[in-house]
Order: C-alpha cells, then sequence, then structure tokens
C-alpha cells in the first residue's frame, strides 16, 4: 500500500568555521569546516499534487504555528529537477537564515520525503548530491549538506557530499543559541573580498575535542570579519563566564555549550535549546 504522505526529519548544523572549495562544478564545489550537527531542524512533509506548492513554517516558542513564506526557490529547483510535482509543507522551531543550516535540512528532508513517495529511487548519496548541488547554485550554504548525513561533531577536511568526514560524539552537555537575524548568505559567499578574508581566517588545526573546537571557532570569527557588534558582546560575556561560545556561522548570533550556557544567553534574548544530534535524516512517518 503506498503512502498518501511522507514525513521527514532532517538535523540542522551550526557551523563554527569554513573556507570556501571552487571545484569544477557544483558537486566539487563546497566547503571545508567544523561545526555541530544539531536537534532542531527541519521537518518536511510531501504529498503527491496535480502542481508543486511549498509552504513553510515555523513553531513558535508558546506552540503556535505561523506561516513565513510559500515559496522557497531552491526547493522548487531541486524538485522541478527531478520532474514530479508535490505538495511541500517544511516546519521548523529555529529561525531562518541565522546560521543554523536549514536551507540544507529543508532541500534534505524534501527530497527524502519525495523520494520515500514516489518511489524515485535515488538513495541517499543521490538525495545528498541534488540537495549540495541545489545549495552551491542558490548560495545558500556550502557544507551543511555533508555535515547533515550524519550526527556528531564534525571536521569536513574535503569539500562535498563524498569528502572526508570526522564525527566526534562528544558534545556530551546541552547546547544553546541566540539570534540577533539573518546574515544574508548569498552575500558573503558571492563576494570574492569577504571570501578571502574568510579563507585567511582559517584554522591550521584541527579540533581533537569540544574545548579545542570552541577555541578554533573564535579564532576564525575575529580574524574573518564576520564578527557582528551583538555577536562580540555575547561572546565577551560568556568569556567572563567561563562558557564555551562562539558565532554562527553565517547568522548573527552565538552558540554555547554547557549547564550555564542558557543562563548567560537569556539576558541577550530569546533562547534557542538543543542537543548534539546523533543521526541525521530520517523518516518520521508515511513509511510503506
Amino acid at each position: 500500500m503506498t503512502a498518501a504522505s511522507v514525513t521527514v526529519f532532517c538535523p540542522g548544523h551550526i557551523s563554527g568555521y569554513f573556507k570556501r572549495v571552487d571545484g569544477s562544478n557544483p558537486s566539487t564545489t563546497g566547503s571545508i569546516g567544523a561545526g555541530i550537527v544539531i536537534s532542531e531542524g527541519v521537518t518536511a512533509t510531501v504529498k503527491s499534487a496535480a502542481r508543486s506548492s511549498v509552504l513553510v513554517r515555523n513553531r513558535c516558542a508558546d506552540g503556535t504555528i505561523r506561516e513565513i513564506s510559500r515559496e522557497s526557490s531552491p526547493l522548487t529547483y531541486a524538485l522541478d529537477q527531478l520532474g514530479v510535482t508535490v505538495a511541500v509543507e517544511t516546519i521548523c522551531r529555529l529561525p531562518i537564515s541565522a546560521g543554523f543550516g536549514l536551507s540544507a535540512a529543508a532541500l534534505l528532508s524534501t527530497l527524502a520525503a519525495a523520494d520515500h513517495l514516489l518511489d524515485l529511487r535515488l538513495g541517499a548519496d543521490g538525495i545528498a548530491e541534488r540537495a549540495h548541488e541545489t545549495e552551491v547554485l542558490f548560495r545558500t550554504g556550502l557544507g551543511d549538506v555533508a555535515a547533515c548525513q550524519g550526527g556528531g561533531r564534525v571536521v569536513r577536511t574535503d569539500p562535498g557530499i563524498h569528502g572526508t568526514i570526522l564525527r566526534s560524539f562528544d558534545v556530551d552537555t546541552p547546547v544553546c543559541a541566540v539570534s540577533f537575524g539573518p546574515i544574508r548568505t548569498p552575500d558573503v559567499l558571492g563576494s570574492p573580498a569577504r571570501m578571502a578574508q574568510v579563507a585567511a581566517a582559517f584554522p591550521e588545526k584541527q579540533p581533537e575535542n569540544v574545548v579545542e573546537f570552541f577555541t578554533c571557532c573564535r579564532e576564525f570569527s575575529a580574524a574573518s570579519g564576520l564578527e557582528t557588534v551583538a555577536v562580540r558582546r555575547v561572546l565577551e560575556e560568556c568569556d567572563r563566564q567561563g562558557v564555551l561560545a562562539a558565532m554562527t556561522m553565517l547568522g548573527d548570533g552565538v552558540f554555547a555549550c554547557g549547564k550555564r550556557a542558557s543562563t548567560v544567553l537569556r539576558s541577550f534574548g530569546e533562547v534557542y535549546p538543543m542537543d548534539m544530534a546523533k543521526a541525521g535524516v530520517h523518516i518520521v512517518e508515511g513509511a510503506a
């Protein structure tokens, strides 16, 4: 019996530092860097339809759900490339375009749901390849798709979804974040001058533990020119309180780790609690 709809969840990804790597085509273009795959992400429900549609929704802290948009150029493009027509509804709790890897999570969850619903037989690699290429083309991300294929604290040493990804499951305390708004990712990724400064700031050392990871992130954000005044204020307070923290890439916000992190961040705005994700994309409902 064929399912009427399929719902898939994909975790988000907070990048702490990165460097763009240009390949000969979108599939070989991407980034290297490190981040944490997070338990918050995007849930996509896909249904068959005569014409494709997209509804983007957000679940607020009080439980209410609000509509964000009725269009998504990356999602529409990816579905058109498959030659399918489906109705897509995505929902997330974290703010969009704020450095949580939600564009990648939306693509992966939507394509995985369409794959299962319509028996497209793309497989995990086929889904990830299409999601990654779409991210690169629309300049909405470079390495989030690769990271979100699994969980953990990730270090990506090669670009693209087939590159080497080291996953460590050592973030055993809560993660939380505060966001002051979006940073337009295409504006940064599409600027040669800004990308040159970002590349020069890339850490030479590969972090072996959580503390080293946050150290690398802080050195990178300071040298890259991406830190905002608001971010710097939060980071300085976290330093005073002995809380591990860094800037979300690319977003005007801070993520922090540890039992006291939420308390420190709360004075700066709404705190988004989460954990390190232990797995990547998975079906929630509707598997036949």
